[in-house]
């Protein structure tokens, strides 16, 4: 049997959420945090964090495959300001995040989220 889309043999993708120097957050996704810090402080990082230097990663999530990441990324970012305060809070907040990835469908249009980070 061969390898899924997405799927990736050996590598651990991480989903993280950085504090920016103006108190921002921004959310990504790498396989190589140290690399990923180093590029977004020295201005080469994503368009958002280049001026907005130094930044510090304030919660990061393990995922097995690059594709697990993007879809939580996706999540993340659905949040609303407040949601991902609580989420930097209470990392533990991301386990709902994933449970619903698990549950969601493989394809068709996103739902609107509700207020609470519970999907």
């Amino acid at each position: 049997m061969g390898r899924r889309l997405g799927e990736d043999t050996g590598v651990s993708w991480f989903v993280y959420v950085a504090r920016c120097a103006d108190d921002t957050l921004y959310c990504g996704v790498t396989n190589d945090l140290e690399a990923r810090l180093a590029a977004h402080n020295a201005g080469k990082g994503a368009r958002y964090t280049r001026t907005r230097t130094p930044i510090e990663f304030v919660v990061v999530r393990r995922c097995t495959t690059k594709g697990r990441a993007l879809q939580l990324e996706y999540r993340v970012k659905q949040l609303t300001r407040t949601q991902k305060q609580e989420l930097v809070a209470a990392p533990t907040l991301f386990t709902r995040l994933v449970r619903g990835l698990r549950r969601a469908k493989p394809r068709g249009p996103a739902r609107a989220s509700s207020a609470s980070i519970a999907p």
